[in-house]
């Protein structure tokens, strides 16, 4: 099994990429999306998440409210690396049993994690091969903008909390240029998944 790494900056098409990677026949697991579950009641980071930044994070129904909680984490220093401690430990620990399954049942998989800090982590360390999407800065905030409805200087600060692309893209097998059409994004994912499989016979 080849185990990949899919990353880039906030809104840089890793969605994108990683959806055609999955109808190419890849298998794809969100560490991102992943970390939002484990905010929800009764999963594994709900209450300790609750207990360092408090009740002021919960609505009405009791559930975490994320914007609340972007609010504090993006806005003060350490708060987000405070976050990261809780959530992180319960990702890589889900992140390595799902690979684990994944191999048992198919051990010409190519399984890939996609995740929005996946080098700030470190954690792109343990992966065979890792794919970095990229874009000009004020197209991945224009991008925040528009999916995320948030003002565009919260989306520089949450931009600001990661590594610069151009920091990113160093560590890349493999780059992938989204600032140009759709088709050109899923041309070059689609010679990225030929060259990952070629790597495997």
């Amino acid at each position: 099994m080849l185990e990949v790494g899919l990353t880039g900056g906030m809104a840089s098409g890793k969605s994108t990429v990683g959806a055609e990677l999955v109808r190419l026949g890849c298998h794809l697991l969100k560490a991102d999306e992943l970390g939002h579950l484990l905010l929800t009641p009764g999963a594994a980071c709900y209450e300790p998440v609750i207990a360092a930044f408090g009740r002021g994070i919960v609505d009405l129904a009791g559930r975490i409210d994320r914007r609340r909680l972007a609010a504090i984490v993006f806005g003060e220093p350490g708060m987000l690396e405070k976050l990261n401690s809780i959530v992180h430990p319960a990702v890589f620990r889900y992140e390595a049993q799902w690979l684990r399954e994944i191999e048992a049942g198919d051990a010409a998989a190519i399984a890939v994690v996609e995740a929005a800090i996946l080098i700030e982590t470190g954690n792109y360390k343990n992966f065979d091969k890792l794919i970095v999407t990229y874009c000009p800065e004020e197209q991945m905030i224009a991008r925040a903008v528009a999916r995320n409805g948030i003002p565009a200087e919260e989306a520089r600060r949450r931009l600001a909390k990661q590594l610069p692309i151009e920091e990113k893209k160093k560590y890349a097998d493999f780059l992938i240029d989204t600032s140009g059409s759709l088709e050109s994004t899923l041309e070059q994912t689609r010679a990225v998944y030929a060259a990952l499989r070629s790597q495997m016979t």
